[in-house]
């Protein structure tokens, strides 16, 4: 039974998905969108919306919890003062998913990850 698991496991131990993880939420959080596989963009969905959603506290609880993910200063400053602020009316879908076709080398389905604009 699969009771309290969530997530995929992506070919990867735990520290390795989690590392994963955290690395393409910082890139995410700086660029605003990454290329990257369908699965992985799924897996970091909920992962990215649930910072945010943390972030727009905007108190020091917050900034440290979400702190506990982003380990980018700059990064973390931009979320708390920026993103999180701008998606303060917002009540959630903060990231949208494109599919982009297939990789020429191994023909994995790709897609972009991206931060939703402001309305």
């Amino acid at each position: 039974m699969r009771h309290l698991s969530s997530g995929r496991k992506l070919s990867r131990n735990s520290s390795h998905r989690i590392a994963l993880n955290r690395s393409q939420a910082t890139a995410l959080l700086r660029h605003g969108r990454i290329k990257t596989t369908i699965s992985k963009a799924k897996n970091l969905q909920p992962y990215v919306e649930k910072l945010i959603t943390t972030a727009r506290g905007g108190d020091l609880h917050a900034r440290r919890l979400v702190g506990r993910e982003i380990h980018d200063q700059d990064v973390l400053r931009k979320l708390m003062d920026d993103i999180a602020p701008s998606f303060a009316n917002r009540p959630g879908g903060y990231t949208r998913i494109y599919r982009l076709g297939t990789r020429r080398g191994d023909n994995t389905q790709e897609a972009l990850i991206e931060l939703v604009a402001d309305e």
